[in-house]
């Protein structure tokens, strides 16, 4: 069984990622087996710092171990989740465990900055480290039935995504919960993006981009009016337009998160994650200058 300890305390995903891989507080069709979080750190939060005390009573009462600063958990873990929701600590947080050579999976945001995105790749990579991030959006089932029908559809050739989009100044942007939205868009053309074209208003972010190979993909992430997850994919042989139902999203990241651990392989390469980064990065100066095209910065 694998050992997984969680960093932090200030979303909801601690309690819901511990139900699932503990068996405890939710349904066996929510169940992942082969790995079980053993110890975690509550930390603290500049974003919401009011939920990390009530999320540490759950754990303690599923009987998860906790520990003051997350170095204790080197030696007594065989992987870690760093669980901040403030993109802009991750790589702080994940430094330690990168130098340990202790694999890790860290949620969405992956950073704030292209600047630590790249850091944190080439730690991974020095210490022979398997790092994984995403949004649990990537997985959600419709998504994943897109490509499981691409003999009858066709490959993707554009797609448009959407989902909230609430900002917050310590994930500027995207970062905070439009990323959503975006790894939606990525889960669905893959990595490749060349240049954006951005659009933000107080209600809305609106983002075209331009795939190098030609094809073109959309983001609409909103703060006024209903707000739900989806996406049209724009196949060679069919359209889907579809919600996403987010019921099993956390089932399915779940079953991701434990493979990596497992085989030692990411579902994605690192280098997607990054360029998500650079691609969030490109938006915020695109939508400075009055949506004028930004060409992704080096990553």
């Amino acid at each position: 069984m694998i050992k997984l300890g969680i960093v932090d305390f200030d979303t909801s995903h601690v309690v819901a990622f511990t139900q699932r891989l503990n068996h405890v507080g939710v349904g066996e069709d929510q169940w992942i087996e082969g790995a079980r979080i053993v110890v975690g750190c509550p930390g603290t939060s500049l974003i919401s710092p009011e939920r990390i005390s009530g999320f540490a009573e759950q754990l303690e009462s599923y009987g998860v171990p906790l520990v003051d600063d997350p170095t204790e958990m080197i030696g007594k873990v065989d992987g870690v989740l760093i669980e901040s929701v403030d993109g802009s600590v991750h790589y702080e947080r994940a430094k330690p465990f990168l130098e340990a050579g202790i694999p890790m999976f860290i949620d969405k945001p992956f950073t704030c900055s292209l600047e630590h995105a790249k850091e944190m790749a080439e730690l991974a990579e020095k210490n022979n480290v398997h790092l994984f991030s995403s949004s649990s959006l990537r997985y959600a089932l419709e998504i994943q039935d897109v490509h499981a029908k691409q003999d009858e559809i066709g490959k993707v050739i554009g797609a448009d995504a959407y989902s909230p989009g609430p900002l917050h100044p310590r994930n500027p942007g995207l970062f905070h919960y439009g990323i959503h939205g975006v790894e939606t868009l990525y889960a669905l053309m893959g990595p490749g993006c060349d240049s954006v074209w951005a659009v933000s208003t107080e209600g809305v972010d609106v983002i075209t981009g331009a795939w190098k190979d030609g094809r073109v993909g959309s983001v609409r992430a909103t703060r006024a009016g209903a707000h739900s997850y989806g996406f049209t994919a724009f196949c060679e042989k069919r359209v889907i337009n579809t919600s996403i139902n987010a019921g099993a999203i956390y089932r399915e990241l779940l079953k991701r998160i434990v493979d990596l651990f497992e085989t030692g392989k990411p579902p994605i390469e690192l280098s997607e994650t990054v360029e998500i980064i650079a691609f969030v990065e490109a938006v915020m100066t695109s939508a400075k200058r009055d949506g004028e095209r930004t060409q992704l910065p080096p990553f």
